[in-house]
């Protein structure tokens, strides 16, 4: 199926976030797909499921106030979102996708305006962008085993490497990113062990999205106000090319997993666009009748549907 008609067809008369689920072996085959797309609908507090071939909404299931970001666990079980209202709320909806139905949510206490969202090592990251923090839960003893503060404004989105060692958020309103990695407590350990070196890295007036290479050696970060991207050296931690990202309020970026590719989608516009990840040249821009992208998982959905380039 062309991507566009992805795009188009999903309505987009509400703010929708979407993610990629897939490998939910676990649920049943007849009433939910292996791949199926999670869609916030934010005006309404609902999570949709979504059949990606058909289109057909499976199941519709509230969520709290002002829904944000979506994530699912690895083993496609389980759902968490981020209630965000810019400070105003604390909680963290769990949805239980095997048996479509909405669990108890989690209050995160002071850690107000969860936003960003990572599933990684068996536990759930967030940004709480009111607290200026970082913070982990633990679904097995069902608490917050670990929080820090950033000292930036608005910690907006997470990454979390694999092995636990390091985090990267990026600060809207401080315009920079945060690379956070562990020292001691040894690898894979948990957040709660050993302690952190945090360093901040200037980068345009409003960043928000981004992403890590797959291979571990950059970061292109989306900076909404100038409409650029920031290209981080990771080891270095140094700026080394600044690219137009050609999408006016440009807010999310996602690479391809063969990391050639970095596609990019606008908070205002319908508008992907696609960088070459070596040339950093323009390669594809693409603008849709209809809807916004607003997630970088939306936008690795279209790149995986490969109509973009076709």
């Amino acid at each position: 199926m062309d991507w566009r008609s992805v795009v188009m067809k999903i309505k987009t008369s509400l703010s929708i976030l979407l993610v990629l689920w897939l490998g939910a072996d676990s649920l049943n085959a007849q009433t939910a797909p292996e791949s199926a797309l999670l869609i916030l609908a934010k005006e309404d507090n609902t999570l949709l499921i979504v059949n990606p071939a058909s289109l057909k909404v499976t199941a519709k299931l509230p969520v709290g106030p002002d829904p944000h970001e979506v994530i699912a666990s690895p083993d496609g079980t389980t759902a968490y979102i981020s209630n965000y209202g810019g400070g105003a709320y604390n909680t963290l909806s769990v949805i239980d996708l095997a048996a479509k139905k909405a669990l108890p949510a989690i209050d995160l206490g002071a850690l107000r305006g969860p936003h960003g969202l990572a599933f990684v090592g068996g536990r759930v990251w967030f940004t709480a962008e009111a607290a200026k923090a970082i913070g982990s839960y633990d679904p097995v003893t069902k608490r917050i085993d670990w929080f820090m503060g950033t000292g930036q404004n608005r910690t907006h989105m997470i990454y979390v490497s694999p092995d636990l060692n390091q985090i990267v958020t990026t600060n809207v309103s401080s315009a920079s990113v945060s690379i956070i990695e562990k020292i001691g407590g040894g690898a894979g350990t948990g957040p709660s062990s050993g302690d952190w070196n945090e360093t901040f890295v200037p980068v345009g007036r409003g960043s928000e999205g981004f992403d890590v290479s797959p291979d571990s050696k950059e970061i292109w970060v989306v900076n909404a106000d100038d409409g650029t991207v920031s290209i981080m050296d990771v080891a270095s931690k140094k700026i080394i090319d600044t690219l137009a990202a050609n999408v006016k309020e440009a807010n999310r970026l996602k690479f391809t997993p063969d990391s050639k590719l970095a596609f990019i989608s606008s908070l205002r516009k319908p508008d992907v666009t696609v960088l070459d990840r070596v040339t950093r040249k323009e390669v594809k821009h693409n603008k849709s009748r209809r809807g916004r992208c607003r997630d970088s998982y939306a936008t690795r959905r279209v790149a995986h549907l490969g109509g973009l380039l076709s």
